[in-house]
């Protein structure tokens, strides 16, 4: 039902893209147009130069945009965006890249060259949040701050965050995710805050442990999952301790593909960010390498996947990056060794 409309804005978009670039370039040949999520491309190979136009979550397309310039062939890439803000976290991330990539905003008929963002902040949380650390331990939930904000999370799963006021007082809400919040504020409405956050870690464990019935619980944000295993267990990937960290793009829901950063020492004592993913996710790169500015510009960086996630196409964007990424592949049912509160 959709695929009409779908495929009538991409050849909109192909055509856009097209336009722009002729308005500032030379092709070789006639170049070849393609289909990028959110998205378009064109190829002169000839010529040794890809763009492409990006519509939507712009910021979360380097990794997919370098895998075409390396299947294409080229040797430098060129990216056409329409949000400025996407389009100077976008510059930022390229600049841990040694493959030339420039990033343009489109300002009418007109591309513009885009600066490099500042190194994206992962503030610490207000001093009435960090006054619940301990609560949330108390609940064997681990505390994370992320963008801020102090959650509780059960094997990577948030189940309770600290808000804060306008006023400055802060209360602790459980739930997973913000409307399941707003439903355990009824749910729980008779139930005092430590006693309404119990009840939401006994539903959650049920089914966020290895080998139990499917259910989006159990499904949600598995990369964070792989992260708590990981603090648990930082010895898997050569570090001597680790701890959970935000990211410096957060993401906007528990739906989407994403990453799960943690940072500490290797079994030298050195700085080592670690950045956690499964499945295939074509940013990972790109994604860790922007934590490791955030966190440790200086570091190793670990990339920690499942076994039958370690892709080659991971290895070949790493390999693309100015001081280069290690793979590390998770061997076997890293669910199995996560336990609660960890």
């Amino acid at each position: 039902m959709t695929r009409e409309p779908d495929d009538r804005r991409a050849a909109l978009l192909a055509t856009k893209l097209r336009l722009l670039v002729a308005g500032r370039w030379e092709l070789v040949g006639e170049g070849r147009t393609g289909s990028f999520p959110h998205g378009a491309t064109l190829v002169d190979a000839e010529g040794g130069r890809a763009w492409i136009v990006i519509e939507a979550d712009a910021e979360r397309r380097l990794g997919g945009a370098l895998a075409v310039s390396l299947r294409a062939g080229v040797d430098e890439l060129h990216l056409v965006v329409d949000d400025p803000q996407a389009a100077g976290t976008l510059a930022r991330r390229a600049t841990a890249f040694r493959f030339p990539v420039q990033v343009w905003r489109t300002d009418g008929k007109e591309l513009v060259a885009v600066e490099p963002a500042p190194v994206a902040a992962d503030p610490a949380p207000a001093p009435e949040a960090e006054l619940y650390r301990p609560v949330l331990r108390a609940a064997d939930l681990d505390p994370v701050v992320e963008g801020g904000h102090l959650v509780g999370e059960l094997l990577g799963l948030e189940v309770a965050r600290v808000v804060v006021a306008d006023d400055g007082s802060a209360h602790v809400e459980a739930g997973v995710g913000r409307f399941d919040r707003e439903v355990g504020a009824l749910m729980f409405a008779e139930l005092g805050e430590t006693d309404a956050l119990a009840r939401a870690v006994d539903i959650v464990r049920r089914y966020r442990v290895a080998g139990a019935e499917r259910h989006p619980l159990n499904h949600l944000v598995p990369e964070r999952w792989l992260r708590a295993v990981l603090v648990a267990h930082p010895d898997l990937v050569g570090a001597g301790s680790l701890r959970s960290v935000g990211s410096a793009v957060p993401r906007h829901n528990l739906n989407e593909d994403g990453i799960a950063t943690a940072v500490g020492e290797d079994l030298d004592g050195g700085p080592v960010v670690v950045v956690c993913s499964t499945g295939v996710y074509l940013d990972l790169v790109a994604a860790a390498a922007d934590d490791r500015l955030t966190h440790g510009p200086g570091a190793r960086l670990v990339l920690a996947v499942p076994e039958r996630d370690a892709v080659p196409i991971t290895a070949d964007l790493s390999a693309l990056l100015t001081v280069p990424a290690e793979v590390v592949p998770i061997a076997g049912d890293w669910r199995l060794l996560a336990t609660d509160g960890a």
